[in-house]
Formats: C-alpha cells, structure tokens, sequence
C-alpha cells in the first residue's frame, strides 16, 4: 500500500509544477521568522497529535535542467555534478521535512505547531550508485518524508534521482538518512515533537528501523574510544600494525621500517583553515550545516586524490556528526586524514574545530566519515608510533 501511494505520489507530482530547492529555502526562512514571533510556551506531549509520514512527504526540484544559470554552481571539472552541492541541498530539504512533519502538511508562513528550532544532529548513511553520472544538464527530483520520531530527534528519509535524457527512465542515484533535533526557540533545551503514527505494516515497519538505527547510534557512541578501551581484537590489529614497521634486525623500537606498499599515517593527512562569513549562514544566524559538509567532503576528496595518486569517486558516508553550532566568524580548522584503506577502498575522517585565536583554545564542532574508491588499489598505511591511534 505505501509504495502504491509512493508511485502515484510521483505521479501526480509530475503533472504539477514542483516547487525547486531554492522555494524551499525561501519559505523555510519566512517560517522560522514567523515562529520567532510566537509567545514560549511549555508543551504538554499528551496534547500533540500524532501525524502520518504522508503529511511529511513532499518532493521538490534542483532545476538543472530548467534555470540554466545555476547549473556553474553544481558542475564540477568532469562535467558532473558536485557531489557537495548536493550535501548542502540534502541538509536544507531535510530541514523542511522535519517543519513539515510537526506542521502536519505544507509550510504556508502560518506555523500550526508550539514554538521550536529544527537542526541537523547527524548523517546517519549516504548511500550513491557509483555507475551513474549525474548530469548537469537535467533536473533532479529529491524526494524524503519522515521516517522515524523520538521526542525531539527525527530522522528523515531522502532520495534523489534524475531521468536519463536517451531513454526517458528515472534512476535513483543517491538515498540518505539525516537525523534532525528540535530545540525550543533558544536553542538550549529539547522540545518535543508531535509524534509519528503508522498507517499500514509497511509504514510500522519502516518505523521500527528507524528506532533500531536510533539505538545503534547509542551503542556506538557508549563505545567510543573516548569512552572504552580498545577490545581484545582491536589491541591485536593495532600490535600487529607495530610489528610490520619493527626492523627485526636492529631489535630497537627506535628505528622504524615502512614495509612495501604502505604509507605512514602522518603522510595521510590535509588541513585547512577557513574563515566562516555571514553568506554562508543558516535560517538561525549560524553557519549553514550543509555548507560545513560541502567543505569536509572537498578537503576528504582532495585527500584521498593525493592519496591514490589520481581521481577518487565518494561511495558512501556516514556517522557525521555535528556537535556544535559554528558561529558567524568563527575561525574553523578541518583536519582530513585516511582511516583505512582495503584494495580500491578508503575511508576518510574530517575533524572540524573552532578555534579562538585570543586564548588558542579549539572546540570541537563537527566529525565527518567519507567512502572513496581509487580506480586501482591504494597502498596501506601504518601508525608510526604504537601510541598514536590510543
């Protein structure tokens, strides 16, 4: 039942006039503005409704192929589209799907829900067909609803695809899950949001794997590194990185030897230092989140390039994470480095922090986990010192 109304969903929205991501970003500022002006109130859970995924659902157009004056924005130098880009466009249409959700329908400028401030949280998955190019000379129809809802954490369900211009078929090119978080209008507290009832197995279904992935998310953040101790196997993968660099010969863990086809895990790294100015901000006065993602994806990309000696593709991201709100003005160190590698695969972290220049104090603000593939096997790297990764 849920993928029938899904097809005729499409459907129907191919014989309207979609609204574009621009619209979006436009009517998204006019009701955030418009909540600004209600009175604060205390919310009682019990009193709010629930509403269906259907009432979230919506789907809106990157107009590649209708304005061609944006299309500079999104090509790349392949003659593509800029995987970054859509980062920053992923980031504004989960944002107004969440609105959608607690407004129970389209954004007119007339909020229908208690006061509130929806922000991205975390990227669960990003997942990208890597035998498609996505070109930017036709559209691209993004499409999402509410998947999940905890008291103030949402995730939100995304798909991105475009029609090929030789045989007329859409083909869907990327999905992704977001997981967004409402704070009431300071910013400082949870708010509660309306919640999320099903209306067929399906739709029950897809719930109950929105709060399994919620849990993992726990689990993995109880065992972080800065939480527990690396587990016995991990203690014996690190051991036996340390041995591969040990000159057996000199019987000193003072000389250290690369063993062939491997790469010292200090020569993985690439930084950057960017100044963050006010055209770049979100609806909130804070530096756009999307944006944040866009400059992570392009300094991991640029990494892994020198890494693998040639031209890298994204294949997956997950795990991002962002912890702190980047204040217009800020000074933002990122900090790319290669986590591992396996054949034409690697894994990049970027690791985003703001740092006052007047007390060279550095917080934390964001964490960035990126999949690349090489078009040959990339070398191995390995720790210099045993301590490094503890």
């Amino acid at each position: 039942m849920a993928s029938l109304l899904c097809k005729v969903f499409r459907r129907l929205q191919s014989t309207l006039q979609p609204k574009t991501i621009r619209y979006v970003g436009e009517a998204l500022e006019k009701h955030v503005a418009a909540l600004q002006n209600l009175p604060t109130r205390s919310v009682d859970v019990s009193e709010l409704g629930a509403h269906t995924m259907n009432e979230s659902r919506d789907s809106v157009l990157i107009p590649l192929g209708n304005e061609p004056d944006i299309r500079l924005q999104y090509v790349n130098i392949k003659k593509c589209v800029r995987f970054g880009k859509l980062l920053e466009d992923l980031d504004t249409f989960a944002i107004w799907l969440s609105y959608r959700h607690n407004q129970g329908g389209e954004l007119t400028g007339t909020p229908r829900h208690h006061p509130m401030m929806i922000v991205t949280a975390a990227v669960d998955e990003i997942h990208i067909k890597t035998d498609y190019n996505v070109t930017p000379l036709s559209n691209i129809l993004m499409e999402g609803h509410v998947s999940w809802v905890g008291r103030s954490s949402l995730e939100v369900s995304m798909h991105l695809s475009q029609k090929v211009q030789a045989s007329g078929s859409r083909v869907d090119f990327l999905s992704a899950k977001f997981i967004t978080v409402s704070r009431d209008p300071s910013g400082e507290r949870p708010s509660p949001n309306v919640p999320l009832k099903a209306t067929s197995s399906k739709e029950e279904e897809i719930i109950g794997k929105g709060l399994a992935a919620c849990q993992t998310r726990r689990l993995k953040e109880e065992r972080s590194l800065l939480r527990t101790q690396p587990n016995e196997e991990e203690r014996y993968i690190l051991h036996e990185f340390f041995l591969k660099t040990i000159d057996r010969k000199n019987h000193s863990f003072r000389h250290r030897v690369l063993p062939p086809n491997h790469v010292w895990l200090d020569d993985a790294k690439l930084k950057n230092a960017v100044i963050c100015f006010p055209i770049d901000r979100n609806v909130y006065n804070k530096i756009f989140g999307g944006y944040l993602m866009r400059l992570a994806f392009e300094l991991a990309w640029s990494n892994a390039a020198m890494y693998a000696r040639g031209r890298v593709s994204i294949v997956a991201v997950d795990d991002i994470m962002f912890r702190k709100s980047v204040e217009i003005g800020s000074l933002l160190l990122l900090s790319s480095q290669v986590c591992y590698t396996v054949g034409d695969r690697m894994e990049l972290s970027v690791h985003a922090e703001v740092l006052n220049v007047g007390t060279d104090t550095r917080v934390t603000a964001d964490t960035f986990y990126f999949m690349f593939k090489a078009d040959h096997d990339v070398p191995w790297h390995v720790i210099r010192e045993r301590e490094t990764p503890l």
